[in-house]
Order: structure tokens, then C-alpha cells, then sequence
């Protein structure tokens, strides 16, 4: 068990980050399945933005690696394009 007031303050901060990462990543891959689930081109082109974003943001915070986050982009991009 941690003794310092600092030590204990990095446990409390890092179980909080914990929790929104884990929040964040599991609502992009929710997002991720609902938009290769996607038919309708028309759709799919409006919700395409919204995942990248996210994609982005996850990159952006090192949750996600930032090739990870350009290869999921670049499926999700021709997945979509393929639908048109």
C-alpha cells in the first residue's frame, strides 16, 4: 500500500482514467460494429464523421496507437465507399 499523499492522490487519478478510457473504447468499438453493420450507403456516409472523430480523440489521448487509429479510419472509409 502506497504511504505518500502524492502516491495515493496517482492511485485515485489513475483508476479514474482508467474508467473514461474504458468508457471512451468501448463506445468507439460499439459505434465501429454498428457502422460495418451499415447497408444504406446514404446512412453510413452521415455517421462515418462521428466514428472518425472518436477514432481521433482516442489517438489523440494515446489510448489508441496512432496507427491502429489510420488503419481503423482507412477500413471504415473503403468499407463505406464500397457501399455507395
Amino acid at each position: 500500500m502506497a504511504h505518500h499523499k502524492s502516491a495515493l492522490k496517482r492511485i485515485r487519478q489513475n483508476a479514474k482514467i482508467r474508467l473514461r478510457n474504458r468508457y471512451y473504447k468501448k463506445s468507439a468499438r460499439t459505434a465501429i460494429a454498428k457502422l460495418r453493420e451499415m447497408t444504406d450507403a446514404k446512412d453510413a456516409a452521415v455517421f462515418l464523421p462521428k466514428v472518425i472523430s472518436m477514432i481521433d480523440k482516442l489517438a489523440k489521448r494515446n489510448t489508441w496507437h496512432n496507427n491502429k487509429a489510420s488503419n481503423l479510419k482507412s477500413k471504415l472509409t473503403k468499407h463505406v465507399s464500397s457501399l455507395g
